[in-house]
């Protein structure tokens, strides 16, 4: 662990998927809007006037349905293309900022960067509100940045900087007096604290531990012995001691699971292989970003838990691959094989997946002796090939069966999509 002051700097989204939409339709801008799950289950994201009306993240659509009639709450259906895109962009904005090992990409729409070596150079506070004004103005996207000793201070200031006006978006905890910045954590609970949440939260109430202020004055030992050394670390973050580094480079996945809800019930065991080679499509596509090979396959059913009127049927099945693979064909025919054994006739099925587990690293793995390498060459040439016509084309050109042709009984209902604004098909047209 590092005792030295470090500095860094998160930069968030605010209401990430209301505000992509909100920049390509300006006629959702004031007006409660949510943005709904897969299958247009629940929100997943809200604007603040959606939030004002008392909306709670994840509530399923069908619970708020009275709030959205009566206030004309604008529904719509996740558009991932659409996000994925503008938070490629706005990670590439602050890219520019600092070196590649200076940046963490953290989700989609926050991102930490390391300023040390730039706080002798630059006002941080004005460089702040650059980063801010840029990506709004190159982008649209309105950003709250919380600068702070450490990773959790920064989360705590950017937290600041979006609940209180005064702030204007920018909050430098490491500049802020400390009386001040002892004020402001005094009234925020300690729930807010990043890595403490719902989990620990009520535990530490119980000790008297109400707030972020009285966290950053216990003692960092004696929270890791009645927690854990997450606990203790995050403890000494608010002490200002960084203990948590940046990962410039994300940690590989421990497993990859692909999985929906259907549409519609679904009882046909076609209709489950063209969804179940969907799904291991994308989990590998996944797997070789991530330059891993699964060693274990599962695949599970479900039917729909919250029907009454019908048995809940779920079942898993799953094999330990005789040769590590990244290959689509290898992994889609062991899928289907494992289908067949969890698929039971009549049951109306709501959902499946596949897992890909025991993952372990591409580059480092040797095969064995008597494995049949010709084989795991030829497949890597085809994958190399099956890749580069959904770089060259788009994914739908080719595929395991028929799972990219239209109007599939089993995919998630979307009704009120967006369109993708980055295809020819969706892009912006001016009438002259």
């Amino acid at each position: 662990m590092k005792s030295k002051q470090e500095i860094y700097a998160l930069i968030d989204v605010n209401n990430c998927y209301v505000s992509c939409e909100r920049l390509f339709n300006p006629s959702l801008i004031n007006k409660p809007v949510i943005v709904l799950s897969n299958n247009d289950g629940c929100a997943v994201a809200r604007s603040q006037e959606a939030k004002d009306l008392g909306i709670k993240m994840g509530v399923p659509l069908f619970k708020i349905r009275d709030i959205v009639e009566q206030h004309n709450v604008q529904v719509l259906s996740s558009n991932y293309a659409l996000y994925a895109e503008m938070s490629h962009r706005f990670h590439s904005i602050l890219g520019q900022y600092v070196a590649p090992d200076e940046q963490e990409i953290y989700s989609i729409d926050e991102c930490f960067l390391k300023l040390t070596a730039y706080a002798e150079h630059y006002d941080l506070d004005d460089l702040a509100r650059e980063m801010k004004e840029r990506i709004l103005k190159w982008i649209g996207l309105p950003v709250c940045v919380g600068i702070g000793r450490t990773k959790t201070e920064a989360k705590i200031a950017n937290h600041m900087a979006k609940k209180a006006k005064r702030f204007n978006g920018v909050c430098n905890l490491v500049d802020m007096d400390s009386r001040h910045r002892e004020h402001f954590w005094g009234i925020i609970e300690v729930s807010e604290v990043w890595g403490v949440g719902r989990k620990h939260s009520k535990r530490l109430n119980d000790m008297g531990v109400n707030t972020v202020l009285d966290l950053s004055k216990c003692s960092p030992h004696q929270i890791g012995k009645l927690f854990s050394s997450v606990m203790q670390r995050t403890v000494m973050e608010l002490q200002g001691i960084s203990c948590i580094e940046l990962e410039d480079t994300p940690p590989p996945k421990k497993q990859i699971v692909a999985s929906r809800s259907f549409g519609e019930k679904i009882t046909d065991i076609g209709d489950m292989r063209e969804a179940i080679c969907k799904y291991i499509q994308d989990a590998v596509k996944r797997l070789r970003e991530d330059g891993s090979l699964c060693g274990t396959l599962i695949v599970f059913v479900q039917s729909n838990p919250f029907d009454k009127n019908v048995p809940y049927y779920g079942k898993s099945t799953s094999i330990d691959l005789p040769e590590p693979s990244d290959s689509v064909t290898v992994l889609a025919r062991y899928s289907l094989k494992l289908l067949d054994q969890v698929y039971k006739p009549g049951i109306q099925f709501k959902k499946c997946g596949v897992m890909l587990s025991d993952l372990i690293d591409k580059d480092k793995y040797i095969p064995e002796l008597f494995a049949d390498h010709d084989a795991i060459e030829i497949n890597e040439r085809l994958m190399q090939a099956y890749e580069h016509i959904h770089k060259k084309f788009g994914k739908t050109k080719i595929s395991i069966g028929t799972c990219y042709l239209p109007n599939r009984k089993w995919i998630g209902k979307r009704a009120n999509a967006s369109r993708n604004y980055f295809s020819i098909e969706g892009m912006l047209t001016i009438d002259m």
